[in-house]
């Protein structure tokens, strides 16, 4: 764990919410790799995926986009999603569109009932856990904090129900950050960027919040 601190059993709950390495490998080990690369695949970040237990913690590697478009199929309910940058391309004057985006709904990554209770354990990450620098009052927004090995790369990605915005912070040439972690200032970023994508648009529900969370063991 970052803390290097081993804290006896614990719930999914708090494993996810407190970042704690040891039982997100235990869960990874006891469901198997394959099941974690099938998941990562559907969702469009299985591409140069780790060989060893350390694949549960995201030791490898992927772009922004590939995580942003991965955490937006989990606000879609389990259904993967395809990222497009241009709706569409007209010529001034003409009726019909030189290019238009066609995109329909993708395949099912994982059960709606799973999605609901990662959002759940997700809006917890952002409520009492690593992220909460990245909470807005008023708002349901879940998210998951990230941070390499030796601080090369600090992450904070999150949802509303409108919008998945993806912060990364870290150096072209890989040398390491000093004093950021990715619940310190991509956590902060990432919250002026969605109070200003927000706007004057109203609060909606996320996910209900009665849920009993499931256990792990570390």
């Amino acid at each position: 764990n970052y803390s290097k601190k081993f804290l006896g059993p614990v719930s999914l709950n708090e494993a996810l919410s407190q970042s704690l390495n040891i039982p997100t490998i235990r869960l990874s080990e006891e469901i198997g790799r394959d099941v974690v690369r099938n998941v990562a695949s559907g969702f469009g970040t299985g591409e140069k995926l780790a060989s060893g237990p350390a694949l549960a913690l995201g030791v490898s590697e992927a772009t922004l986009i590939d995580m942003v478009t991965a955490y937006a199929g989990i606000l879609n309910q389990g259904v993967s999603v395809t990222p497009f940058g241009l709706i569409e391309l007209q010529l001034s004057g003409e009726e019909s569109a030189l290019m238009e985006v066609t995109t329909g709904p993708g395949r099912r990554v994982i059960s709606s009932t799973a999605a609901h209770n990662l959002i759940f354990m997700m809006q917890n990450v952002m409520a009492v856990g690593t992220g909460q620098k990245a909470a807005i009052e008023g708002w349901q927004t879940a998210g998951k904090t990230g941070t390499t090995q030796s601080a090369r790369d600090a992450w904070f990605i999150g949802f509303s129900s409108d919008y998945v915005i993806g912060v990364w912070m870290g150096y072209d040439d890989n040398t390491p950050l000093i004093g950021v972690t990715g619940g310190g200032l991509p956590a902060e970023i990432w919250k002026a960027t969605m109070l200003r994508a927000q706007g004057n648009l109203h609060p909606k529900v996320l996910v209900k919040t009665h849920q009993k969370p499931a256990e792990a063991r570390q």
